[in-house]
C-alpha cells in the first residue's frame, strides 16, 4: 500500500517533507493550541540534500515522505541548522539510515549534536559565510547564534533563493497546508506574533544585528522556508518588516493589565486601573489569570507600553499563577514598560512588594507608587487605582 504521506513541491529541486503535529498543546510552557508542524527539507541536487529532521516519533512519517520522491538511500549529505530535539530528535537513526556522506552543523552545533544524540560520526563543522557545494545547486551558511539556541544557523539555496531559517519566521500551527498564501492571514499574523514573543524576544537586539547582516550580505528570497508552520512566499516582506518592529519594541499605547484574585478584591482594583489607563488614552487588554495563559501574555505585551500586575496575597506570597506568569515574563525580558504593582491582602500583604521587585528586576520604568489595600478596597482605594491608571497613561504618552 502506497503511503499517505507525500512531500511537497516548493521550487523545482526543493520539496517539503516535514512532519505535522496535530496533538501538542505545550512546548517549553508556551501554549500551542494550533498544533505544530517540525519542517525537514529536501533539495533535489546532484548530491541531494537533507535540511533538518523531525521530532523523534515523527521520523516514519518524514521518511515516508522522502521516498515519495526519490530512495531515501541517495541522500548524501544532512544539513542540520538548529540541535534542539524537535528538529534533531531522529537524526542519529535517519545518519544510520541513509549512510550519508557526510553531515553538517554549525561549529557549535556539531559538538551539541554529540552531546546530545548518539552520533558516533563526524559532524563537519561548516563557519559563518561558508559555501557547499551540492553539485549542480550551491548552500550558502551563516551563524545566527541564539536565534534562539548557541547553534543555530541559517542555510541558503543559492540558485533559488531559498533561505531555511531554523526557528526564525516559524509559528507553531498545524496544517496542511504548507504556504502562506494557503493560510488565513490573521491566523497567520497572530501566530507569528505568538512565537515571537514566547521564543524569540529575548534575543531581539540580536535580531536587528541579524537583519543588519542579511542586508549586507545582499540576500535576495523567494522562499523563506523556516523549521515550524507555512513557507513564506506570498508575504516575505510583510514577516520580515513585522520581525523588525517586534524587535525594536517601540511601545505603543497599549496597556496590559494582569492579576490573580482570591475573592475578587484585587480583580475590582484591577478593573479601576483599567478605567484610569482608558481614560488616559491607552488601549486596554486586561487578564486574569484564573482564565488566561502566561503565553496569551507575553502575546498581548508585545508591542505594548505598559504592564500593571495585582496580586492577592497567599502564605506571604504571590498568588502562585502570577509567580508563574511572572517568572515567565522575567525571562522573556520585554523592553520600554512603564509599570505599577497592585493587591489586596488579609492580614500580612508581601505581594505587591514582591511584585514590584520583579518589575526593577526586569528594568520596567515605575510607572506610579504600587497600592497595597486591607481586605475589600473602599472608594477611596479604587479612586486611587483609578489614579495609578492616568498617571501610567501619562508616563507612556510623555515617553512617545
Amino acid at each position: 500500500m502506497n503511503s499517505p504521506f507525500k512531500a511537497v513541491k516548493m521550487t523545482d529541486h526543493v520539496w517539503w517533507v516535514g512532519a505535522i503535529d496535530w496533538n501538542i498543546r505545550d512546548f517549553h510552557g508556551y501554549l500551542t493550541k494550533r498544533g505544530s508542524t517540525y519542517n525537514a527539507y529536501l533539495i533535489l541536487a546532484d548530491k541531494v540534500t537533507l535540511i533538518d529532521t523531525v521530532k523523534a516519533p515523527f521520523r516514519e512519517e518524514m521518511m515516508e515522505r522522502i521516498a515519495s520522491v526519490i530512495d531515501p538511500g541517495r541522500i548524501t549529505y544532512i544539513v542540520s541548522n538548529h540541535s534542539e530535539m524537535d528538529h534533531s530528535g531522529c537524526l542519529a537513526e535517519v545518519i544510520a539510515a541513509v549512510k550519508p556522506e557526510k553531515v553538517f552543523a554549525s561549529a557549535v552545533g556539531s559538538r551539541s549534536l554529540k552531546e546530545i544524540l548518539p552520533i558516533e560520526r563526524e559532524i563537519t563543522a561548516v563557519r559563518d559565510g561558508e559555501k557547499l557545494s551540492l553539485g549542480n545547486l550551491n548552500l550558502s551558511f551563516m551563524e545566527t547564534r541564539m536565534l534562539h539556541w548557541p547553534d543555530s544557523m541559517f542555510s541558503y539555496l543559492n540558485e533559488e533563493q531559498v533561505l531555511f531559517s531554523q526557528d526564525a519566521f516559524g509559528m507553531h500551527y498545524a496544517s496542511l497546508e504548507r504556504f502562506d498564501d494557503e493560510c488565513d492571514p490573521a491566523i497567520l499574523a497572530y501566530e507569528a506574533a505568538t512565537y515571537y514573543a514566547n521564543i524569540l524576544l529575548p534575543y531581539s537586539p540580536l535580531v536587528q544585528k541579524l537583519f543588519e547582516k542579511v542586508t549586507a550580505a545582499g540576500l535576495n528570497f523567494r522562499l523563506i522556508a523556516p523549521d515550524h508552520g507555512p513557507i513564506w512566499r506570498r508575504d516575505i516582506g510583510g514577516i520580515i518588516e513585522r520581525y523588525a518592529k517586534w524587535a525594536a519594541q517601540k511601545p505603543t499605547d497599549k496597556a496590559v493589565v494582569v492579576y490573580g484574585t482570591m475573592w475578587h478584591s484585587t480583580e475590582k482594583m484591577a478593573r479601576a486601573i483599567s478605567e484610569g489607563l482608558s481614560r488616559g488614552g491607552l488601549h486596554v487588554k486586561l487578564m486574569s489569570m484564573s482564565e488566561a495563559h502566561r503565553s496569551d501574555v507575553m502575546y498581548e505585551i508585545l508591542g505594548a507600553g505598559a504592564l500593571a500586575v495585582g496580586s492577592s496575597t497567599l502564605n506571604n506570597q504571590m498568588l502562585p499563577a502570577i509567580a508563574d506568569v511572572m517568572t515567565y515574563m522575567k525571562g522573556l525580558k520585554p523592553r520600554n514598560l512603564v509599570g505599577a504593582a497592585f493587591g489586596s491582602f488579609g492580614w500580612s500583604g508581601e505581594a505587591v512588594k514582591q511584585l514590584e521587585g520583579i518589575l526593577a528586576e526586569m528594568k520596567v520604568e515605575n510607572g506610579g507608587e504600587g497600592i497595597s489595600v486591607k481586605n475589600v478596597p473602599d472608594d477611596e482605594a479604587l479612586s486611587r487605582c483609578y489614579d495609578l491608571g492616568i498617571t501610567m497613561a501619562e508616563k507612556v504618552k510623555g515617553r512617545r
